[in-house]
């Protein structure tokens, strides 16, 4: 490819410096380590990244021995969305079932034990906590990575959660700003798009944003959403009037802003990754996330020379790209000042995560109650498809612990008009326990459940998602969240222990 820059000047490694690319293995390529020889100050990590804590600790090594300050970001919000323990669910339950509970001590532990473990490996930068205030149920993306629906509630475990996890050395990067809670569309997908007045927004998106700056949040998540009553042109993520004019401005923040998935389709699909960058940067943000989908150094090369294109033409100030590449290594310096005693070595890990996984369930017991299980049932997994967001790789639900507790139990996954007659069919004459995710988004699920309670009664139903529908069934279990340990406090209650 043709290049319009040196890798020593200063404009060059200024526009390395903002990106904070991806990539693919469990090892550093070569290409990356040369990046961040010229500059690269931040790396994405996914879960295609990590194998063990091991390997992931290598791997972060490997990386520091190029630039030792350097920023290793993660995904990991804990419940339902896991990089680390991404093909065993999380030993954390996630936002939601800590709002259920709405203990912020609890809230704060459990993500300062987070952060020990990301911190023993090396990682010191976690894209969390959501700060989404779930004021739609419909919402596809957030639900129960939401602590709630309350403003008020969210607002206090938004800092409870930031003051945890820094308290571990590991910079917290509150998201999605303004608030992706009020939305229908995922903006994997397209762009949402929020439609309240201004006075609304403040009062209620705002507040969690609020609490975390005064918490001290090291970093803040822009969401690619269109709020046409702050910027009737152009998403947040790409907006000057919300970074700058609300996040700074208004709100007094002076942390890094990094931009969410720039190759995510509200961006991607409508202005391109390399222009969206360039508009990112000039509206205030100071790091561009990339990597989920493209991972690789022409994507890193593309927009290094975008950037770098964009200041010669005088689209982008030279000085706003240096005050946001300032801003990405004063993090850096942080996070290399505080977490230097954490990745030597956390402390042992607790059973936190299990502790407030079982304090989240809320049991409802039907007017056709039947005793806890003794006798290995039939689970049936009533599935969803599975948002980006979390992926499909995660496993989730019951049936892999209640096997622990009951042998012999057997299960099914079920989608469609026809799960529950499918379900009743393979169940036999084995007591039934119904596992559903959202149902109150799914018709079909709802419609699997009529059926299956129609005939089975006695059938005890797990709601794994947000329990906004009634309680049904003999027996009622709310989780809040999906993650393994939710599963594990679950089944101890189906089998009464």
């Amino acid at each position: 490819m043709t290049t319009l820059t040196s890798p020593t000047d200063t404009l060059t490694r200024d526009a390395l410096t903002v990106l904070q690319p991806g990539f693919v293995g469990t090892s550093a390529p070569d290409w990356l380590l040369r990046r961040i020889g010229e500059g690269l100050a931040s790396v994405g990590l996914f879960g295609r990244n990590i194998a063990s804590p091991e390997q992931l600790a290598a791997l972060t090594a490997q990386l520091r021995a190029e630039c030792d300050d350097v920023l290793v970001a993660i995904d990991e919000e804990g419940g339902d969305v896991t990089r680390l323990e991404v093909r065993s669910g999380s030993s954390f339950p996630g936002n939601h079932a800590l709002g259920a509970v709405d203990d912020t001590a609890l809230t704060r532990d459990v993500a300062a034990e987070l952060g020990r473990r990301l911190a023993a490996c090396g990682v010191n930068l976690n894209w969390a906590p959501s700060a989404d205030v779930n004021s739609n149920p419909d919402n596809p993306v957030i639900g129960v990575r939401s602590f709630g629906a309350d403003p008020l509630l969210v607002a206090r475990h938004t800092a409870a959660y930031v003051e945890g996890l820094q308290s571990a050395g590991v910079a917290a990067c509150t998201k999605h700003f303004p608030g992706h809670g009020d939305t229908a569309v995922d903006s994997h997908h397209d762009v949402p798009r929020i439609g309240v007045d201004p006075e609304v927004l403040r009062a209620r998106d705002l507040a969690p944003f609020r609490a975390a700056i005064a918490a001290g949040t090291r970093a803040v998540m822009s969401a690619h959403i269109l709020v046409p009553s702050l910027d009737p042109e152009y998403p947040a993520t790409l907006s000057h009037r919300i970074l700058t004019g609300i996040l700074r401005e208004e709100l007094n923040y002076d942390g890094l802003i990094v931009t969410d998935g720039m190759e995510m389709q509200a961006i991607s699909a409508t202005y391109g990754i390399e222009r969206g960058s360039v508009l990112a940067i000039a509206a205030g943000a100071d790091a561009i996330c990339v990597g989920g989908g493209l991972a690789d150094d022409d994507t890193v090369l593309r927009l290094r020379d975008a950037l770098v294109a964009a200041v010669r033409t005088g689209e982008l100030s030279e000085e706003r790209l240096a005050d946001a590449a300032t801003r990405v290594r004063a993090l850096a310096h942080w996070t290399s000042v505080s977490g230097a005693a954490d990745r030597s070595g956390g402390a042992p890990g607790t059973e936190i995560g299990l502790v407030a996984a079982r304090r989240a369930l809320t049991v409802t017991r039907g007017e056709s109650y039947a005793a806890p299980l003794t006798e290995a049932p039939y689970v049936a997994a009533f599935t969803p498809l599975a948002n980006i967001a979390v992926g499909d790789e995660t496993p989730w639900g019951v049936a892999a612990e209640l096997r622990r507790l009951l042998p012999g139990t057997e299960t099914g996954s079920f989608t469609g008009l026809d799960a529950g007659a499918l379900a009743l069919a393979e169940a036999g004459e084995r007591r039934v326990v119904a596992v559903v995710r959202d149902a109150h988004r799914h018709a079909w699920m709802a419609e699997a459940l009529d059926v299956l309670l129609s005939a089975r009664p006695d059938t005890i139903v797990v709601e794994m998602g947000v329990p906004q529908s009634p309680p049904r069934g003999s027996v009622h279990i709310a989780t809040h969240g999906a993650a393994r340990v939710c599963g594990v406090a679950a089944a101890e209650a189906i089998a009464g222990i």
